[in-house]
């Protein structure tokens, strides 16, 4: 056995998860020490600009500070810092990379979208695999890109990770104003061109089970189970029928940002860019279910993503 700290740093929040990881006959194995999220907003601007904001960079670094406490106090014997979409497009990324080197003792690593969706995958796969001969679809819209992993129990077979995200798509279209039907429809014109390209690379039609990470989706998942606060144990394996899912979509969308805020199981870091997640997660299940004649009509919220695929990658060899 090993403990381990796994750091997820994208666009919106910065995660941390330190774990006691083991080899078992079926794979390596987690079992939870800590988790931690903090919503950070790293990408800030970084579509514009094609750099970090200097104060999205204080507020990074100040979780960070928090975590190598936690690091220290539980006494991890490695760490693996994974930074993604944002880290990918920022010209003084150098600046960040060495921040988190003095925290931490470790290089952040700056993984391609491949990487991430099979790291994505193999978080997401890791407490319910895919059946025998069946296709599994997994879907991590993040805050800067979405990643599609599609595989089986062999692991991934095809993938691809778009410049499609909730912040991202949020300071094109309407920042912090109100969306309205022209925006909306405006925006989905782009996520639509995004998604016929992913199709190229991503056959949707092979789907058997689509299984969505990362906080828009669990937040939207709440919110089409009628939660009056965030709770992982309902949320995590919660298979939504896309109406119930479509219906919530279409509350968010509609809702003002005093609305918004005010739902329990919201996080205060997502009301002024959970309005974009849903529009791509409303999108996307559209595409699936025409792509599968109505074949699929559900969705499985799962609480273990990219963090966990981290974490599993600094597992003992022997």
């Amino acid at each position: 056995m090993r403990r381990v700290a796994a750091i997820d740093c994208g666009t919106n929040s910065i995660r941390l998860l330190i774990a006691d990881v083991e080899q078992s006959p079926a794979g390596p194995t987690l079992t939870d020490v800590v988790r931690e999220m903090r919503v950070v907003r790293l990408g800030q601007g970084v579509d514009a600009t094609g750099e970090f904001a200097p104060e999205a960079l204080v507020r990074t670094f100040a979780a960070i500070d928090e975590y190598a406490v936690l690091i220290a106090e539980h006494g991890a014997e490695a760490i693996r810092f994974v930074a993604t979409s944002a880290t990918r497009d920022a010209k003084n990324r150098a600046e960040f990379v060495a921040g988190v080197s003095a925290r931490l003792g470790v290089e952040p690593e700056v993984v391609p979208g491949q990487v991430e969706a099979a790291l994505s995958f193999a978080g997401a796969t890791s407490v319910a695999p895919p059946e025998p001969g069946s296709n599994i679809l997994v879907v991590d819209l993040g805050g800067g890109s979405t990643e599609f992993v599609l595989g089986n129990q062999s692991g991934p077979i095809a993938s691809c990770s778009m410049d499609m995200g909730s912040v991202r798509l949020t300071e094109r279209f309407w920042r912090s104003e109100q969306p309205t039907l022209e925006t909306i429809t405006e925006a989905r014109v782009q996520i639509n061109a995004v998604l016929d390209e992913a199709a190229t690379m991503v056959d949707f039609s092979r789907v058997d089970r689509l299984v969505g990470v990362a906080g828009t989706i669990t937040t939207l998942t709440a919110a089409a189970l009628e939660l009056e606060k965030y709770e992982s144990a309902k949320i995590h394996g919660a298979e939504v029928a896309f109406e119930k899912l479509e219906n919530a979509i279409a509350w968010i969308l509609a809702a003002d940002r005093e609305s918004r805020a005010s739902l329990g199981f919201m996080h205060p870091g997502r009301v002024d860019v959970i309005a974009a997640g849903a529009l791509i997660y409303a999108c996307i299940l559209e595409r699936l279910a025409t792509a599968t004649t109505g074949a699929i009509n559900t969705a499985t919220a799962s609480e273990h993503d990219i963090l966990d695929g981290i974490a599993l990658g600094l597992a003992p060899t022997s």
